[in-house]
């Protein structure tokens, strides 16, 4: 790893030398709230944002993605993926992109994402500024920051950057990068510390306890409880930067003898998520919204975790912000199970 420091001054300078040389993919403000879209210029560019409205998987696997296009027998594959950075992700959906990376690798290699992936250059950045419903700083501890190319953290009067990869050393002429101090060095790791300390929800168990207890409760009558408001609207899985569940469909000309196949993002707390067909009709194996509510929470806390080595949840606080019933807030639901 290699160490510099970026001044402020010389911060919009390194940023617009990249959008000249690719596109740029960045934090800007949407109303009152932050969104990863493309930098037109270095003047949208917020780092100071909470978090946004979607996570930056989206670049990786878009909302509504076109995989094969098909005329007369012949097929082709929808894959052209171009160059782009991805800049200023926060620690929590960087380890997010590390465990959609083994998850879109684990048992079926999944070359639409990967290919989009490996196109991406990611610079990470610290959080200087807290979403209300975060949680970061005690959750998923396990996993460390890591995937990314370069890393920029806000000091006084610049940022310590941090060069991780061949991709990030590429990027070095594009901007002045100085020599650092120790202190500032210092200072750089006491800045991501408070982050973690200071977010203003907690979890009040390790990720072990709770993966073991939350399990006890599979059939307990908490999840009814919980789950009486929702709306099985799907929100909280379509925000959260570890979902990755699609649904994939054909659409056809009116010949019809052309069309093409995509996939867009499902939601397995939808009602129809879990419906099969069977001879005769339809099953649903998860029909009751306390099964769908029960799923999610043991998805997040407890399924996974063994593969990935932690929790499939970063604590960035996206499904409680989102949640329209206000009830589907990790913490809240897993530091009451603990507590009884």
């Amino acid at each position: 790893m290699k160490t510099f420091f970026l001044s402020d001054g010389d911060l919009d300078e390194f940023v617009t030398n990249l959008i000249a040389k690719s596109p740029v993919f960045a934090p800007v403000a949407k109303k009152t709230r932050f969104v990863f879209n493309q930098l037109e210029s270095v003047e949208d560019l917020r780092l100071d944002y909470d978090t946004t409205i979607l996570p930056p998987k989206k670049l990786f696997v878009p909302t509504k993605q076109d995989l094969v296009t098909f005329e007369h027998g012949k097929y082709e594959e929808c894959l052209a993926p171009g160059k782009k950075i991805l800049f200023g992700v926060h620690p929590y959906d960087i380890k997010a992109i590390s465990m959609m990376d083994w998850i879109h690798e684990e048992s079926n290699f999944d070359i639409y994402y990967h290919s989009n992936r490996k196109a991406t250059t990611i610079i990470g950045s610290n959080v200087q500024n807290h979403y209300k419903k975060a949680f970061f700083g005690s959750v998923c501890k396990e996993l460390k920051v890591m995937g990314h190319d370069m890393f920029l953290t806000k000091i006084a009067d610049g940022y310590l950057v941090e060069v991780l990869t061949k991709k990030g050393d590429d990027l070095l002429p594009d901007g002045n990068f100085t020599d650092v101090s120790k202190e500032q060095i210092k200072n750089a790791a006491d800045v991501n510390t408070k982050a973690d300390e200071n977010c203003p929800s907690k979890l009040k168990n390790t990720s072990l306890e709770i993966k073991h207890k939350i399990r006890m409760y599979y059939d307990s009558d908490v999840w009814k409880k919980k789950s009486e408001n929702c709306f099985s609207c799907g929100s909280c899985n379509i925000v959260c930067p570890t979902c990755y569940c699609f649904d994939i469909q054909d659409e056809w000309a009116l010949e019809p003898t052309s069309g093409k196949r995509y996939r867009r993002w499902d939601a397995c707390l939808t009602c129809e998520f879990s419906e099969v067909s069977v001879q005769g009709g339809s099953e649903n194996f998860r029909e009751e919204r306390a099964e769908r509510f029960r799923h999610r929470i043991m998805r997040k806390t407890s399924f996974l975790n063994d593969k990935l080595g932690g929790p499939a949840c970063v604590g960035c606080g996206r499904c409680s912000g989102t949640c329209t019933a206000d009830i589907a807030d990790p913490v809240s639901i897993i530091n009451e199970i603990m507590e009884k």
